[in-house]
């Protein structure tokens, strides 16, 4: 395993959502961990739908979801995301801080407030003295209501055992940081590329900070998976030097670009000898390899199979 990729050990994530929850935020926050158990191979994660009682919930568009389990029924987990979303301050009853305050104190690693979801956890006093954030139409009524609270204006924040981010694309970014930190920076980038997060044509030279430097690199190597770019061909696209760009990935990604591009070459070719029939040199040939045989050697350093056997498999 290259230094660069880290823990394979399955979590649970339990979301616990009320009437009028957003269904879009709830997509982006499981769609990520559905596309890192695919993209791994590994159940890397786990996760259920909550409700405090057990009964269904209806979300802002329509669309029921019958959850698995009540709150105060749960064995608990990694993480608790609370999802209000609309309606959060009628949600806000002693009742339900109260099965909060349960659930921190004897179930749960860490709490999660998405959209307006820190709301409940602040009113239920299980943000005092931290940082947290919420939806950006909410923040000053959240820092009035709360001031114990230190409410900040940023995307997503991670303070210890207590997370929040702002809203639907925010809830997409906390979770990427989470597979990033948990399960390496590869695969956070995988996910990313797989939902064309940061894979549009990027404004190549002008980069807001060096996240969006490495996702805009990435798209340019998934652009040219058949024939490869060289390395200084892609930092001159970006406006670097190639000195540059290793040093922005040993920074960034912990390991060099040459490393990366390899692995996004060969993940293709996994792809391709599963869910297609094409032949071994025409895999080889689609990503980027002029000899069959050198791609095999690569494959099998990387999954510690030939792609004739993961397809006879």
């Amino acid at each position: 395993m290259q230094k660069w990729k880290q823990s394979e050990r399955s979590r649970q994530v339990d979301i616990l959502l009320f009437d009028q929850f957003s269904n879009h935020c709830l997509a982006n926050a499981v769609e990520p961990l559905r596309a890192a158990n695919t993209l791994s191979r590994k159940p890397l994660y786990r996760w259920r739908f909550l409700s405090i009682d057990g009964m269904p919930v209806v979300s802002s568009s329509g669309l029921p979801v019958v959850p698995e389990i009540a709150l105060p029924r749960s064995e608990g987990g990694d993480y608790l995301a609370v999802m209000p979303s609309y309606d959060f301050r009628k949600h806000a009853s002693a009742a339900n801080l109260r099965a909060l305050r349960v659930a921190a104190q004897r179930r749960y690693q860490a709490l999660v407030g998405m959209d307006t979801g820190s709301w409940l956890l602040a009113a239920a006093g299980l943000l005092d003295r931290r940082r947290a954030t919420i939806h950006w139409d909410e923040l000053d009524a959240m820092a009035e209501a709360f001031p114990e609270v230190e409410v900040r204006p940023d995307r997503f924040i991670v303070d210890g055992d207590r997370l929040s981010c702002g809203g639907v694309t925010t809830s997409f970014e906390l979770i990427l940081h989470l597979i990033r930190e948990q399960h390496g920076p590869m695969l956070s980038l995988e996910v990313a590329a797989l939902f064309m997060h940061g894979t549009s044509d990027p404004p190549l030279k002008s980069f807001a900070n060096a996240d969006a430097a490495i996702h805009a690199a990435v798209a340019l190597m998934r652009r040219n998976i058949e024939a490869p770019l060289t390395i200084p061909q892609i930092a001159a696209e970006m406006g670097l030097g190639r000195k540059g760009l290793e040093a922005l990935f040993r920074a960034e990604v912990g390991t060099t670009p040459q490393l990366l591009y390899k692995t996004l070459r060969l993940r293709e070719a996994r792809r391709l000898a599963t869910h297609t029939k094409q032949s071994i040199p025409e895999i080889a040939t689609r990503c980027g390899y002029a000899d069959a045989s050198a791609m095999s050697r690569a494959f099998r350093q990387e999954f510690g199979c030939t792609p004739s056997s993961l397809r006879n498999g």
